[in-house]
């Protein structure tokens, strides 16, 4: 039988990944982590969550980075 493996983000909001990526790495870790402005210029959850709705590269980064951690 062909079984699908549980999506591992199920129940967790963007919010709650930024959150804890910026509780674990702080905003200027993460920014050398992922470069995109919203973490390295007046970074902020709201602003952060803002761009990463409206763009898919982004937000994807920004899971992996969140999965890895939870390994």
């Amino acid at each position: 039988m062909n079984e699908k493996k549980p999506d591992p983000l199920h129940g967790v909001t963007l919010e709650q990944i930024v959150t804890r990526l910026v509780e674990q790495y702080g905003w200027e870790t993460l920014g050398k982590r992922i470069d995109i402005r919203c973490f390295t210029s007046d970074p902020s959850v709201a602003s952060s969550l803002k761009f990463l709705r409206k763009t898919p590269w982004a937000r994807s980064k920004v899971e992996a980075l969140y999965l890895a951690g939870k390994k």
